[in-house]
């Protein structure tokens, strides 16, 4: 049974590690506790161990890998290798970390940002199979993305383009974690979701969520949607103001790329279609009208295993385009 895959998905707080087929699919997967504040040796060490362990689980050994994805969250050097620092992991520093799991699992590694192989996963099997050109967003904490385009990743000249949450919608607007005023980020992510319900509160504002303010001394994105569906009109406002930066967003997009679908992912698109119905209606309202628009807006479909699948299908994407190179 030759012909193996490893995906790696790391993550500040654990690090999924799955074993695919040729076919892409699902042989066994995992999950362990990442242990950042060990160092990269000792989390690299463990990854390794855990593959080794996997593969011996079903039957395989190290010399059945063809090839392993791996995908981290921060700026990298992706064509070196090198992890430059990561806010998870703070002992992530210039870590070489193909280098490293290479000399431990013998194996070619492929590695990119956790949100283009969180990308590509869907692009490869998921909501934008069978199309050349995706983009891509997870809406969680804060907003990542990624772009296909003509069958390939968009890196950039840096390798770290695609950083999608960081488009200016607003000049001059919300202060976003990343410096920067006005990025999309600090409208439509699920904290700042969150936070601008939690402004209104405080500025006086009724709504039925202020009783949940009130006695839990926070509210989330869930609350604004579970509160939307009962019908306040702060939520309404709130969740408009969310699908509004977000359709304006895919907007530009569009006009950047031109992609056949734009992918939403992570933990927000639980709100379903009250959400998405939202983005759909404001990009209908805002884009122009000299040509209609093909582009199709969707949720994703892989869930939590989107990074595991998508580190798999990139490595077997990289080492398939090699190989017809040589």
């Amino acid at each position: 049974m030759g012909g193996t895959y490893v995906g790696i998905d790391v993550g500040g707080t654990n690090v999924k590690i799955g074993l695919f087929n040729t076919e892409l699919e699902l042989i066994r997967k995992t999950s362990i506790t990442t242990e950042a504040e060990m160092g990269p040796e000792i989390v690299i060490d463990k990854m390794a161990k855990t593959a080794e362990d996997l593969l011996a689980e079903a039957g395989l050994s190290l010399q059945d890998i063809v090839a392993v994805g791996i995908g981290t969250p921060g700026p990298a050097r992706y064509s070196e290798g090198v992890i430059i620092r990561s806010t998870n992991m703070p002992k992530f520093k210039n870590v070489p970390i193909c280098k490293m799991l290479n000399e431990r699992l013998g194996a070619p590694i492929v590695f990119d940002n956790d949100a283009n192989v969180a990308c590509w996963g869907e692009y490869a099997v998921g909501a934008g199979k069978g199309v050349k050109d995706i983009v891509f967003f997870t809406l969680g904490t804060g907003i990542g993305g990624g772009i296909v385009s003509n069958g390939e990743l968009v890196h950039g000249c840096d390798e770290n383009g695609a950083e999608l949450g960081h488009m200016i919608i607003h000049p001059d607007g919300r202060k976003c974690n990343c410096g920067q005023k006005g990025c999309v980020e600090a409208y439509a992510s699920a904290d700042s979701t969150a936070r601008r319900a939690t402004e209104a509160l405080e500025g006086g504002a009724e709504s039925s969520l202020k009783k949940v303010l009130d006695e839990k001394g926070r509210i989330t994105s869930k609350d604004v949607y579970k509160h939307l569906a009962a019908g306040d009109e702060l939520a309404k406002e709130i969740t408009d103001g969310t699908a509004k930066a977000l359709a304006i967003t895919c907007i530009n997009m569009l006009h950047t790329t031109e992609p056949k679908r734009i992918v939403f992912a992570g933990g927000m698109i639980a709100a379903g279609d009250k959400l998405l119905n939202r983005i759909k209606h404001f990009f209908n309202e805002h884009i122009w009208t000299l040509k209609k628009e093909t582009v199709e807006i969707c949720f994703a479909t892989l869930g939590e295993d989107a990074g595991i699948i998508g580190a798999a299908a990139l490595a077997q994407h990289t080492e398939q385009r090699t190989n017809s190179i040589t």
